[in-house]
């Protein structure tokens, strides 16, 4: 087992009030499939949840604000690199349409490791197609499911948004730098071209399904959210998983893009709390 310690510093709650958090978040690994899965597992609360990072994304490049952001008095958090990606490496990542299915076993299988028999799904991107699959596929394991920045098919527009970026020298420098910081300028480049050249050949293959089939077995809550100026995941897609998923409601940002729980982190942070922590309608 592997440990890596962080210090997080003391931070505002939503409320304004401060809250001292232990000094130490541990990074662990667990043997899953071929991987040996790297996660954090932080706070101490009854209402557990399991967050999957998006497309090359990370427990911190994905999910730094809602470690820090979350009340660790009523949530327990485990967040995990997915196989291949950030230290769930070696072996590389495999890049198949199927991939959302691993990344969903991956996480209920971390969980039942964990002896976490029952908690909430929040997943951002990618890591919320696969969340929709992890809810679908294990509906008496799910207590309430959160999704953003999601989408359940592919649309013609969305793969030529990403080859007009599969060059990485293009982005941001903002942006380039935290991949290349954790996966190292080749593989970053190499990964993800692989990413877009996947989204790319089930295009060219007809399969612009990602995981439309098992939105009509989610059974939990399920909170849909989408910014409504996002670049890469098209408008059309929160109000499809709305309509297809029974007990489902949505919520916008207007001026939002693909990451409304980074840029409003504070009232993002505070809407999934209170809707992870209402009551369920029996």
């Amino acid at each position: 087992m592997f440990v890596r310690k962080f210090f997080i510093q003391k931070i505002r709650n939503v409320n304004g009030a401060r809250l001292f958090f232990s000094s130490d978040v541990k990074e662990k690994k667990v043997k899953i499939g071929k991987h040996d899965i790297n996660y954090i597992k932080v706070g101490h609360g009854p209402h557990a949840c399991i967050l999957t990072p998006g497309g090359l994304g990370t427990i911190w490049t994905s999910y730094k604000e809602q470690i820090e952001g979350f009340d660790r008095n009523k949530f327990t958090l485990v967040v995990f690199d997915p196989p291949g990606f950030g230290k769930s490496y070696p072996p590389a990542r495999e890049f198949t349409m199927d991939s959302y299915g691993n990344d969903a076993d991956t996480g209920y299988q971390l969980m039942k490791i964990l002896d976490i028999p029952k908690f909430s799904v929040l997943g951002w991107s990618a890591g919320g197609s696969a969340s929709l699959v992890l809810a679908a596929k294990y509906p008496d394991a799910v207590r309430k499911l959160v999704v953003w920045g999601a989408n359940s098919y592919i649309l013609d527009s969305e793969i030529a948004a990403y080859r007009s970026i599969k060059d990485v020298n293009t982005w941001a420098k903002h942006l380039r730098d935290p991949m290349i910081e954790v996966y190292g300028k080749e593989r970053f480049a190499e990964y993800w071209a692989k990413w877009v050249d996947t989204m790319s050949a089930a295009l060219e293959q007809s399969m612009m399904d990602i995981c439309m089939q098992y939105l009509k077995d989610i059974q939990c809550p399920t909170l849909v959210l989408h910014g409504e100026k996002d670049p890469l995941v098209n408008a059309v897609h929160a109000p499809f998983i709305v309509k297809n998923v029974k007990n489902s409601i949505l919520h916008l940002y207007p001026e939002g893009k693909h990451d409304i729980h980074i840029r409003y982190a504070e009232e993002f942070n505070r809407r999934v709390q209170d809707f992870l922590l209402e009551p369920a309608e029996k």
